[in-house]
């Protein structure tokens, strides 16, 4: 039980760093990050793009508030494509446009 909480910490302490490294590519270095750091990307992309809230986004889209925190604050890494299309119903945009996004481009593969 104990080694499973130092892998559990491990991990997130991994997916942080990750995340973070993340914000090193605006300025021209090329990183990898995981699915659930970009998803939580580019929600938070799309809200600062339209000017809303993401409590605003919950009420547009029909999300539970704590869906999306859960998300946002990264206790949710695997978020369901059910989720992200009640998302970009509520934004008026396709899944399509929801991925095609550069933070989806250099994604790390999960399963090794």
């Amino acid at each position: 039980m104990k080694i499973q909480k130092s892998l559990f910490k491990l991990k997130r302490v991994n997916l942080f760093a990750k995340c973070q490294i993340h914000w090193k590519e605006r300025r021209g270095e090329v990183i990898f990050i995981t699915v659930g750091a970009a998803v939580r990307e580019r929600i938070l992309e799309l809200c600062r793009e339209r000017e809303i809230s993401v409590n605003k986004l919950c009420s547009m889209s029909g999300v539970t508030q704590s869906t999306i925190n859960n998300i946002i604050n990264r206790r949710n890494n695997s978020t369901t494509i059910s989720t992200i299309k009640k998302l970009c119903d509520g934004l008026g945009i396709s899944l399509e446009e929801f991925f095609h996004s550069d933070v989806f481009r250099n994604l790390e593969q999960e399963i090794r």
